[in-house]
């Protein structure tokens, strides 16, 4: 604690003591049970936050009506009695560890995810978000209409406000210190409050004090049911980052308001729907943007200010809290990457914290978005008891994991901490994999956090690594098990013409230092003229695009799909988009591309020759394009190695892109799952996938030896000699 004096201090929340500065802001993990109770990974997870040191855990997405409003499909409800009892022992869980906790309570409005179509909003409109967990459904032939919302009733916001007050009647009930409203980012009370948002012409809109009107009602009527000294906290976004939404003046106006209406503390965020990128903050957003509006804040109000948005080192958290910039900080998905940051620093062991990369792949685009639970792309354990419960093994298993990508490492990294004899092999010179390329895009460096983390870990547990160095099937066959994590690879579709012309991604993103310091053995560097034709989708042809583009090609990408890059993180794509356009995402300031990115859909190269190649749209139309270059962006799996191992009968099992090329969340996931099911008995199904935790009849048929096929007459002699006392007799 030495280290982080200011981190580790305790701070007082009205009449409520905090131990240290550190909270977790709220997050909605969609992980209740589908009538909104509090179910065993809930309380796994907010545990696990507070165990890790955590000093306030604000438990999010809450809805007070889940009627006409659930944020996601299995978010946590409190509109009834009956959910008392589960919020209580939620609460106890993290009282056990030493927290305060409060619940965040949110009614989505317009952005709901249940009900789907006549949603609840300020006003009348239709709704086209699609980076909202509440966003409208398109089906696969279908197009894209919008979603009605409609203007809630005047009766309705009366209903709303005594529904939230008696939410937050039954979270006191319950044995939570707190609780937080939701204001931010377009959600109901957000859009009430926003004067982009809410065109209202009665009470509850229009002018600055009747947009504030519905919140206050809310903070007044929970005073009156739950007492005066029960604190009460809002989160709100402090700027909206569009034109005509709330600017920095109102932001701080809103904070010395609620400070009148008696809120115990203000937490900031920012942006609303209309601007994902301030509102989700990816990768290309740097640690403490938004600091400036804690600052503002806290001239103008005595009560605590809590900010958030990509905040993940220690040593700055310790010097915005030292310099009095803010009262507490706020950490949200770094703590689904490591919900032990807190006891990591108080102890002095910053090197071993896994930072959030804000990839959103994990938190974001396979979970929430595709309405599912949450997950973390480099923390398998988030939200899996299965991982706290992991143990080491009884008999240490000698694998060999045949691929150093990032489903290589995780297997290596969980099989190793389990006590298992690792071999990792990997034919560059380098680990990494599709990650090496991460660094050479503008935006995307976060992602070598991760890389080194592992590469760091994989070092600390002495993991025998072989680099530059392919196995043969021969030298395979002395494991007891093969990973094999060989990942993707980029090829040439059939084409006409000089198919020899068109060049890799992975050449045409060779790292362009000849003695780059991250990669001693050097790579191939592909020169390209100014006019490059990019010919494929996902993150290949995402990331060369933005690669090229950067360094001043003219980039044309052609793509056989509706919609391009329709796979990535819908959030890193809002923001690469802008770049293709030659402009940036709200609050970034990027320096423009020299040349727009243009990309063409539903079409395919037919011809390659020189300076040249033919196109053809889905409407068998052609066209020729003048180019000095094409790169091929399509991948496939590497199985050539997995199909020799099955031919030769060794134990083999494939993981990551070496299955299908996906991202990283994917390619962690299933390479941690493969070390965690290692066991001693190494037993497959016909799936190549390993089977452990089998029923002990089952594990015994497969096991133990079969006695010899009796004929019926044998049976019963067998049966005769056996004594009344059940023993055989001899």
């Amino acid at each position: 604690m030495a280290q982080f004096p200011h981190l580790f201090s305790p701070i007082q929340l009205g009449h409520l003591e905090l131990p240290n500065r550190i909270v977790h802001v709220p997050t909605d993990i969609s992980s209740s049970h589908a009538d909104g109770e509090v179910s065993e990974r809930d309380i796994h997870h907010h545990a696990e936050i507070a165990r890790g040191g955590t000093g306030f855990v604000i438990v999010g997405a809450t809805t007070p009506d889940m009627r006409t409003g659930r944020p996601t499909v299995t978010c946590l409800v409190a509109d009834g009695d009956n959910y008392i009892p589960g919020l209580a022992r939620l609460a106890e869980s993290m009282h056990r560890y030493g927290a305060r906790c409060a619940v965040q309570l949110q009614h989505p409005g317009r952005q709901c995810a249940i009900p789907r179509y006549n949603t609840l909003g300020a006003n009348d409109r239709v709704l086209k978000l699609p980076w909202s967990a509440g966003h409208e459904i398109v089906y696969e032939n279908a197009e894209e209409k919008g979603k009605p919302v409609r203007a809630a009733t005047t009766e309705e916001i009366l209903e709303l406000i005594d529904l939230f007050s008696e939410a937050a009647w039954r979270v006191k009930q319950a044995g939570f210190d707190a609780v937080e409203l939701h204001a931010a980012h377009g959600y109901l009370l957000s859009e009430f409050m926003s004067p982009l948002l809410n065109r209202r012409t009665d009470r509850f809109g229009g002018d600055f004090e009747n947009r504030m009107r519905f919140p206050l009602a809310i903070i007044d009527q929970i005073h009156k049911k739950c007492g005066a000294e029960f604190p009460v906290l809002v989160r709100y976004s402090f700027e909206e980052w569009v034109p005509g939404g709330r600017t920095l003046e109102e932001g701080v106006e809103i904070a010395r308001v609620l400070e009148r209406a008696g809120c115990a503390a203000i937490d900031l965020s920012m942006g609303i729907q209309e601007s994902p990128g301030a509102g989700f903050d990816p990768m290309q957003y740097p640690q403490g943007w938004s600091v400036y509006a804690a600052e503002a804040v806290k001239r103008a109000v005595r009560i605590p200010v809590i900010i958030s948005h990509s905040l993940r080192d220690p040593e700055y958290c310790e010097q915005i809290l030292a310099e009095g910039r803010t009262d507490l900080v706020g950490l949200s998905r770094q703590l689904l990457a490591d919900p032990y940051w807190p006891v990591k620093a108080q102890y002095g062991r910053v090197k071993s914290i896994r930072r959030c990369i804000s990839c959103l792949g994990g938190c974001w685009q396979e979970s929430l978005m595709a309405k599912k639970e949450i997950a973390c792309s480099i923390n398998p354990a988030c939200g899996n008891p299965a991982y706290a419960e992991m143990g080491r093994t009884s008999r240490p298993v000698r694998v060999a994991v045949v691929g150093g990508g990032p489903a290589g490492m995780e297997a290596a990294r969980i099989a190793t901490e389990r006590g298992h004899q690792v071999t990792l092999f990997e034919q560059a010179g380098e680990l990494g994999g599709a990650l090496l390329f991460c660094c050479l895009v503008p935006g995307k460096e976060k992602m070598r956090w991760y890389l080194d983390w592992i590469r760091n870990q994989l070092l600390d547990l002495r993991v025998e690594i072989r680099l530059n160095h392919a196995p043969t099937v021969a030298e395979l066959r002395e494991f007891e098990v093969v990973l094999n994590a060989t990942g993707a690879v980029s090829y040439v579709p059939d084409v006409l013409g000089e198919r020899e012309r068109v060049v890799p991604f992975e050449a045409a993103m060779a790292c362009p230092k000849i003695a780059c310091e991250c990669y001693p053995g050097g790579r191939r560097l592909h020169k390209l003229g100014t006019r490059v034709l990019l010919w494929g989708d996902h993150y290949a042809a995402a990331d060369t695009a933005a690669f090229l583009a950067n360094i001043g090609k003219q980039v044309t990408i052609v793509t056989e799909k509706r919609e391009f890059a329709a796979e990535c993180e819908v959030i890193h794509m809002y923001v690469l988009r802008k770049r293709f356009a030659q402009s940036d995402a709200e609050v970034l300031h990027s320096r423009p591309y020299k040349y727009p990115v243009t990309v063409i859909t539903e079409t395919t190269v037919r011809e390659v020759r020189a300076g040249a190649v033919g196109l053809e749209d889905r409407a068998f139309r052609r066209t020729t394009l003048e180019v000095d270059d094409i790169v091929s962006c399509h991948t496939r799996p590497v199985h050539g190695l997995f199909d020799e191992l099955r031919a030769a009968g060794v134990p083999v099992v494939t993981v990551g892109d070496a299955v299908r090329p996906r991202n990283l969340y994917h390619a962690v996931r299933e390479g941690s799952a493969f070390g965690l099911a290692l066991d001693e008995r190494m037993l497959f199904n016909p799936n190549h996938a390993i089977i452990n935790e089998l029923p002990i009849d089952v594990l015994g048929q497969l096991t133990r030896p079969e006695s010899p096929a009796y004929s019926h007459r044998q049976m019963l002699a067998l049966a005769a000699a056996v004594g009344s006392d059940g023993e055989r007799v001899r």
